[in-house]
């Protein structure tokens, strides 16, 4: 019953492709009945019930948490203000004498607010409503315009402090405490600003990629000589914002502001603009709540449902499997290898938030075990992510992507159309995997001394003592 936890992840995949149902529901779904059966088969004892209000409690003081609904705030104000519209105005003619200002101001847009969003979803929408019209009005090939705005809505994954970079930052600091309970290796403990910092040379690396690839898809057209510049007013609110949002950008990434006190001053900032400007009059105040409740639980309701997951799948002994698999592999850099493949495959069925609520937390702890450089890991970690959202039919950007602008391109002309910005995906994927020094590290990185070849008896430890701080009492 070991690998009952991998069964459940099938389970999850083929449910959620064949009903379509939120990702939480089918979460707990699969939960309960795997939960069932296995005490129905004597695996599991009914007194695993008696541990999920504790850890969701425990979940839920994490201070990092309350980034979140300020994420989502930003995200649904971008989308419903004209703000927007008035950088990628802006943008354009800034790059004017470039012949190719539209696709770029697209991408620059991306930069300044994908990171600032929250999501993948909410950046297709912002994209899908400021940039596909206008790439459409320039005569450009419907399957490389809804390709730019996939791959644009991603780039916020990769620039720090995205919500999804944040969030793997924390699973990855919890998946390496649990690896140092090995005794493999010395050092301090991996924090999100070391998965900032390690991730800005790869997202900068790829940024230029993307710049371009778009350059040389493109072509030069009359249409935007003949585009009206932006006012007086817009110059200034673009130049403000964009001074704004970079300066927070930095100061999270650099380690100056918190993720939270970023997050809340950029709401309260977007929050004063649109007051101000009237964006929020005739009932869009309203509609900007709404969503953003409904968001926000429902990513709430994900994280939930993934902690009730995790808690059945270590129940059944997963984990300890995939210790045992990561050990009796030969070399650290197979079961570095090993790991990335399955988290590989996971994510082209599920989203980034459920791999890093429900996959993260199974695989990383046992894999940093043998690879304990974990901003190195982290970044490799989140260079699939990324790359996972553009992979068509099925990858999250590609489907919200399609579903925003109702486009009828084929799967197989979109796939043609993304396939240069894969490519270069998996070479800064590969560029990274094989050169770790390039990674911008902390004074004091995290240890990256690897334990002896097979060292099964430290990653039983590891786990024994997770079981022992988690049983539930009696």
């Amino acid at each position: 019953m070991e690998t009952g936890g991998l069964w459940m992840l099938a389970a999850v995949g083929l449910a959620m492709l064949a009903t379509g149902l939120p990702a939480w529901i089918v979460l707990v779904g699969v939960s309960l009945a795997f939960t069932a059966g296995g005490i129905a088969a004597g695996a599991l004892d009914a007194s695993l019930f008696a541990a999920i209000p504790g850890r969701i409690v425990g979940l839920l003081e994490n201070d990092l948490l309350q980034a979140l609904p300020l994420y989502v705030l930003m995200g649904v104000l971008i989308n419903r203000t004209p703000l927007a519209d008035t950088l990628f105005r802006a943008a354009r003619a800034a790059l004017r004498s470039t012949g190719r200002a539209v696709p770029l101001a697209g991408i620059a847009l991306a930069v300044l607010l994908a990171p600032m969003s929250g999501s993948v979803g909410a950046s297709v929408a912002m994209l899908s409503r400021t940039l596909h019209p206008r790439l459409a009005a320039e005569g450009m090939a419907e399957e490389r315009n809804v390709a730019l705005v996939c791959v644009a809505s991603t780039l916020g994954v990769v620039v720090p402090p995205s919500l999804v970079l944040i969030l793997l930052g924390d699973a990855m600091m919890r998946a390496h405490t649990e690896a140092s309970h090995t005794g493999a290796f010395a050092g301090r403990i991996l924090n999100t600003q070391d998965v900032f910092h390690a991730a800005l040379v790869p997202a900068a690396v790829f940024l230029l990629l993307c710049i371009a690839i778009t350059a040389w898809q493109s072509r030069r057209t009359p249409r935007e000589e003949r585009a009206t510049p932006p006012a007086r007013v817009e110059w200034i609110t673009a130049i403000a914002a964009a001074a704004l949002i970079v300066g927070l950008l930095a100061g999270v990434a650099l380690g100056y502001l918190y993720a939270v006190e970023a997050a809340a001053a950029g709401g309260l900032a977007l929050a004063i603009h649109a007051l101000a400007t009237g964006a929020l009059r005739g009932g869009v105040l309203g509609t900007v709540l709404r969503e953003t409740l409904a968001l926000s639980g429902s990513l709430f309701a994900l994280l939930v449902a993934a902690t009730v997951f995790t808690l059945v799948q270590r129940a059944f002994g997963t984990d300890r499997w995939l210790a045992g698999v990561f050990a009796s592999t030969g070399s650290a850099a197979a079961a570095l290898g090993t790991g990335l493949a399955t988290i590989a495959l996971c994510a082209l069925v599920l989203d980034a938030f459920e791999m890093i609520f429900v996959v993260v937390p199974l695989v990383a702890p046992a894999l940093l075990a043998r690879v304990p450089d974990a901003p190195w890991v982290a970044v490799l970690v989140l260079l699939i992510l990324q790359a996972s959202f553009v992979i068509p039919p099925f990858g999250y950007a590609v489907m919200m992507a399609r579903s925003r602008i109702g486009s009828a391109v084929g799967t197989r002309a979109l796939a043609r159309a993304l396939l240069p910005f894969v490519a270069a995906q998996l070479a800064v994927l590969a560029l990274v995997a094989a050169f770790p020094a390039m990674l911008w590290r902390d004074p004091a990185p995290a240890a990256t001394d690897a334990p002896a070849k097979g060292d099964e008896d430290a990653l039983r430890r590891m786990l024994e003592q997770r079981d022992e701080e988690q049983a539930p009492e009696k």
